[in-house]
C-alpha cells in the first residue's frame, strides 16, 4: 500500500457512532489520561503489607521512581518505535496489513500494530474504544484518540499511564501491584529480569503467568531481554546475566502473611466506621501480628487437612468438593486481652475457594466451652470450686410436655464430684443443674455482661452452649478470664489515612471494662488451667512448651456438628472452631479436644517458638488457698495421696466448713493461705 494512502487511512475522521455500552458510562475524552481507581493498602502492626482492598488491586507508581529498564522492557516488546511515532506506528500498521494478507494465504496469524498509546486509549476508555471490537471503525477512533493523546502528554506521561493501567492477571493492575504480588517488592526495586518477566504479561496474563507457568514466562522473558539488547536499552552482557536468573515468585501473593480473611474483616470494620475503603486510596494500619497470623493460618490448614485423613471421616476434602460448602471449614481468632487487639484472624481454609468469613460472620453453637460462664455465676452465688455436685441423670420438664435429659459424651455418670472436676471433665448434667440453680435468666445476663450480643435462649440446653455465637465476639468474651474480670471489645484497625496522609479514623486500644469479681475470674481460669492440664484440653496443653501457662475449655455440640477449643496464655486469648457451613456431623467421636485443641496448640507452639516466656498468672488479693483432696473436696491430710492433693482457691466465706475455723497460716496440708 502506498504511504500516502496509508496515512489517509489512519487519519480518517470519526464517523462511527459511540455504542450504547459507551453511552452508559463516560470516562471523559478518549485521549485523556484519567486517574484510575487505587487500592486501599492494609498493613500489619509492624508496617508489613497484608493486602489491599478495592475493586481492582492497583497502586499507581511514578515513572520517575522506576528503574529505566522497567519502561524500556515494555517498549521493547510492545512498541519498539514508541519514541518516534505520533501515537500511530505507520510502519507497524503496514506490517499488520501485510500480515493479514499472508494470514489469508498461509493461515499464519500475525499480530496487530497497536502502539502503547493506542493500548492505553483502549484500556483506559473502554466505554468509547472497545478493543474487543475488531471493526475498522473502532481502529480509526483509537488511532485518532492516540494521536490526540500524544499532543497533550509527553512520552513519559503516556508510558507511566500505560504501566499503571495494564492488567497483569489475578486482578492485579499496574506495575506496582504486579511487582508487589509477584515478587514481594515495590516496582522501584524490580530487577532487570523481573521487569522483563512483567513485560511478558500484556500479551497474555494467563499464558505467561510466572506463578502457574514459570517455564513459559521464562521463554518470553528471555525473548524480551534479547529485544532490549537489540534496541540498545541494555547490553548483551546485561541480557545474558538476566537470562541466567530463574523465574521465581513469592508465596502468599507477596503479602507478609496469608491474611485475606483478616483483610476482609478490616474492610467490614472500616465500613462499619463509615470509611468507604472500597473507594480506594486509603492506608489502613491494623493490629495484626504477622508471626501469629501465619501461625494461625498454617495450623488451621494443616489441622483440617489432617482431620480429612482420619479414619471414619466420610466427607469430600476441600480439594475434591465440587460445592465448597460440603468441605470441612474452620476459623481462628487470637486477641491481646489487655487491649482487644486482634493479633490473628482466619475465617476459613482458603479465601479464594470459600471467601465467607466465618470468624466474623458465622453463627455457631459453642458447646461446652460456654460452661465457664455458668460456673462463674454459681461461684458468684456463694459456691466454690470445691462444692460437691452430683453428676447424675436428670429429667427436666419443658414447655409442651417434652423432657430434657442431658447426658455425657462418654455415656457415664460419675456421681458426687467437685465443681472443679466437673468442669475439667466437662460433665453436662452438672452445668445444667448449676444453671437451673442460679436461674436461666441469670445465665443469660452473665452472657450479656461479658459482651456476648447474640441471643442466648433461657433454656437448659444453653448451659451446654446450644445458643449460637460469633467467633470473634466469643473470643472477646473469653478475655474476661485473662483480664481477671475485665472484658474488651475487639480492635482490628488502629488508624486510617487518606491519600493525602490525613488521619480520617483512629481508634485507641480498648481498656478492659470490669464485669466480674477478679477473684471469681481467677478461680474459673484456674479451673480451666486444670482442664488443659488434666482434662479435655490436654492436646492443646501438650503442644505448647511447659513454661507457657495455658488454660482453656473444649466445646462439642450435639451430633458432633461444631467443635471448639477456647484457650489462653498470659498474653493471648484465642479460639478455634471447626465445622461445616451447612451444619452436619463432622465424624463419629469428633470432639473439641481431639480436633480443635491440637490446632490451637500448634498455633501457639509456632508463635512462642523463640519468644520470651510470659510472666505466670498470679492470684489477685482477697483469695484464700488451701490444699484439698481432689476426690472428696475436703482438706488434704498426711494420708492423702500426692496425686490427689492440689491447691484450691476460695472467696472468703465460701471455703468448706472444715476450713472455716482454721486460722490463716501457711504450710501444712489443710492450712489456709491468704492472698
Amino acid at each position: 500500500m502506498h504511504r500516502s494512502a496509508l496515512a489517509l487511512l489512519v487519519t480518517l475522521p470519526l464517523l462511527i457512532p459511540v455504542t450504547a455500552r459507551a453511552q452508559a458510562r463516560s470516562t471523559g475524552p478518549a485521549w485523556q489520561i484519567v486517574p484510575q481507581p487505587q487500592s486501599s493498602l492494609v498493613f500489619a502492626r509492624d508496617g508489613a503489607l497484608l493486602g489491599d482492598i478495592g475493586r481492582e488491586s492497583r497502586t499507581s507508581a511514578s515513572i520517575r521512581n522506576l528503574p529505566k529498564y522497567v519502561g524500556q522492557a515494555f517498549v521493547a516488546v510492545e512498541d519498539q518505535r514508541f519514541y518516534q511515532h505520533d501515537g500511530v506506528d505507520l510502519i507497524g500498521v503496514a506490517g499488520a496489513i501485510k500480515g493479514k494478507i499472508l494470514e489469508k494465504i498461509t493461515g499464519d496469524h500475525r499480530g496487530g500494530a497497536s502502539t502503547i498509546t493506542q493500548q492505553l486509549v483502549g484500556n483506559m476508555h473502554p466505554d468509547q474504544i472497545d478493543r474487543r471490537d475488531m471493526s475498522m471503525g473502532r481502529k480509526l477512533r483509537e488511532q485518532q484518540a492516540a494521536r490526540e493523546m500524544e499532543k497533550h502528554y509527553s512520552k513519559d506521561q503516556i508510558l507511566e499511564g500505560y504501566l499503571n493501567q495494564i492488567n497483569f492477571g489475578h486482578g492485579w493492575y499496574g506495575v506496582e501491584s504486579a511487582a508487589r504480588h509477584y515478587f514481594g517488592r515495590s516496582a522501584s526495586k524490580l530487577t532487570l529480569a523481573q521487569a522483563a518477566t512483567l513485560a511478558a504479561l500484556p500479551k497474555s496474563p494467563v499464558g505467561y503467568d510466572p506463578v502457574r507457568h514459570p517455564d513459559r514466562a521464562k521463554v518470553r522473558r528471555d525473548l524480551i531481554l534479547g529485544l532490549m539488547a537489540e534496541q540498545g536499552f541494555i547490553t548483551a552482557a546485561d541480557a545474558a546475566r538476566a537470562r541466567a536468573e530463574p523465574v521465581v515468585t513469592v508465596p502468599d501473593d507477596g503479602m507478609a502473611a496469608p491474611a485475606e480473611y483478616f483483610v476482609d474483616a478490616v474492610r467490614q470494620a472500616a465500613q462499619n466506621a463509615g470509611i468507604n475503603v472500597m473507594a480506594g486510596g486509603y492506608r489502613i494500619y491494623t493490629t495484626a501480628d504477622v508471626v501469629l497470623q501465619r501461625a494461625a493460618h498454617d495450623a488451621l490448614v494443616k489441622g483440617t487437612a489432617e482431620v480429612e485423613k482420619r479414619e471414619g471421616y466420610r466427607h469430600p476434602t476441600l480439594a475434591a468438593a465440587k460445592d465448597k460448602r460440603d468441605a470441612l471449614e474452620g476459623a481462628v481468632v487470637a486477641m491481646d486481652p489487655s487491649t482487644g487487639d486482634v493479633r490473628a484472624l482466619v475465617g476459613g481454609r482458603d479465601y479464594k475457594l470459600a471467601p465467607f468469613n466465618r470468624a466474623t460472620l458465622a453463627l455457631r453453637q459453642p458447646g461446652s466451652s460456654f460452661k465457664p460462664f455458668v460456673y462463674a455465676r454459681a461461684l458468684e452465688d456463694s459456691l466454690s470450686a470445691a462444692t460437691i455436685v452430683p453428676d447424675t441423670a436428670i429429667a427436666i420438664p419443658l414447655e409442651g410436655g417434652d423432657v430434657y435429659s442431658p447426658d455425657n459424651s462418654d455415656g457415664k455418670f460419675l456421681g458426687p464430684i467437685t465443681m472443679r472436676e466437673a468442669l475439667i471433665h466437662s460433665r453436662n448434667p452438672v452445668a445444667v443443674q448449676l444453671a437451673l440453680r442460679e436461674g436461666l435468666d441469670s445465665m443469660v445476663a452473665m452472657a450479656r455482661r461479658v459482651g456476648i450480643s447474640t441471643p442466648i435462649a433461657p433454656v437448659p440446653a444453653s448451659a451446654l452452649g446450644a445458643s449460637a455465637v460469633r467467633p470473634i465476639d466469643y473470643v472477646a468474651a473469653y478475655t474476661v478470664w485473662d483480664n481477671l474480670g475485665g472484658v474488651v471489645e475487639p480492635r482490628l484497625i488502629t488508624r486510617i489515612e487518606d491519600t493525602n496522609g490525613r488521619v480520617v479514623y483512629q481508634r485507641p486500644p480498648a481498656t478492659p471494662t470490669s464485669v466480674m469479681d477478679p477473684r471469681i475470674a481467677f478461680i474459673v481460669r484456674d479451673m480451666m488451667r486444670d482442664a488443659a492440664e488434666r482434662g479435655t484440653g490436654g492436646p492443646a496443653r501438650r503442644a505448647v512448651p511447659s513454661s507457657i501457662p495455658v488454660a482453656g475449655k473444649t466445646g462439642t455440640t450435639n451430633d458432633n456438628v461444631d467443635v471448639w477449643f477456647m484457650g489462653m496464655t498470659p498474653d493471648l486469648v484465642a479460639g478455634v472452631w471447626l465445622g461445616f457451613d451447612r451444619p452436619k456431623t463432622i465424624m463419629p467421636g469428633a470432639a473439641g479436644g481431639s480436633l480443635a485443641a491440637p490446632i490451637w496448640g500448634d498455633m501457639m507452639a509456632r508463635y512462642y517458638a523463640g519468644r520470651a516466656t510470659p510472666a505466670p498468672w498470679q492470684p489477685p488479693a482477697g483469695l484464700l488457698a488451701a490444699q484439698l483432696d481432689r476426690v472428696t473436696g475436703l482438706p488434704a491430710d498426711s494420708l492423702t495421696p500426692l496425686g490427689q492433693r492440689y491447691t484450691e482457691y476460695f472467696v472468703p466465706g465460701t471455703e468448706p466448713q472444715a476450713l472455716k475455723d482454721i486460722p490463716w497460716r501457711g504450710g501444712g496440708f489443710g492450712g489456709l493461705l491468704g492472698y
